[in-house]
């Protein structure tokens, strides 16, 4: 799960994925692509919409993602099209660019690419509408494993 600053919407599809796998079976894990939050923990709405539906974030910290992402993951969801350049950016072969995707792409088969909006710099209903975004792409993404 990869977005900006990994601090409002890659820690938030992380929790809701890992709520929705086996974690004996599967990895699940978050970024950013910048590394201006890194080490630091999720936004606090994050938190506190994550709780609001019994998942809990106050774990994570905030990474870059790295090129060695490509090695370790075998889906790579990002939140929006600058995310996607930015780690396609890193690939380094056609394998690499094929495990990359928008998240909310999951949910639809229009071949439309739709963007997780950055909530950062709105209040808490964007937090909101963030969460029932992802946990909708999340039961595809569990269902699709």
């Amino acid at each position: 799960m990869v977005c900006l600053g990994n601090i409002c919407r890659s820690p938030l599809a992380e929790g809701i994925l890992k709520s929705k796998l086996d974690s004996n079976r599967y990895l699940v894990n978050s970024s950013g692509t910048a590394s201006f939050h890194i080490g630091k923990l999720p936004d606090s709405r994050s938190i506190s919409v994550a709780e609001k539906h019994g998942i809990n974030i106050r774990n994570q910290r905030a990474s870059q993602f790295s090129q060695r992402s490509f090695e370790i993951y075998d889906y790579i969801f990002v939140m929006d099209k600058q995310n996607y350049k930015d780690v396609i950016a890193l690939a380094v072969s056609q394998d690499d660019k094929s495990k990359v995707s928008l998240i909310l792409n999951q949910t639809t088969s229009e071949g439309i690419d739709l963007e997780v909006p950055d909530p950062y710099y709105g209040g808490d209903e964007g937090f909101d509408n963030v969460f029932f975004l992802l946990n909708k792409a999340c039961e595809a993404i569990a269902d699709r494993v």
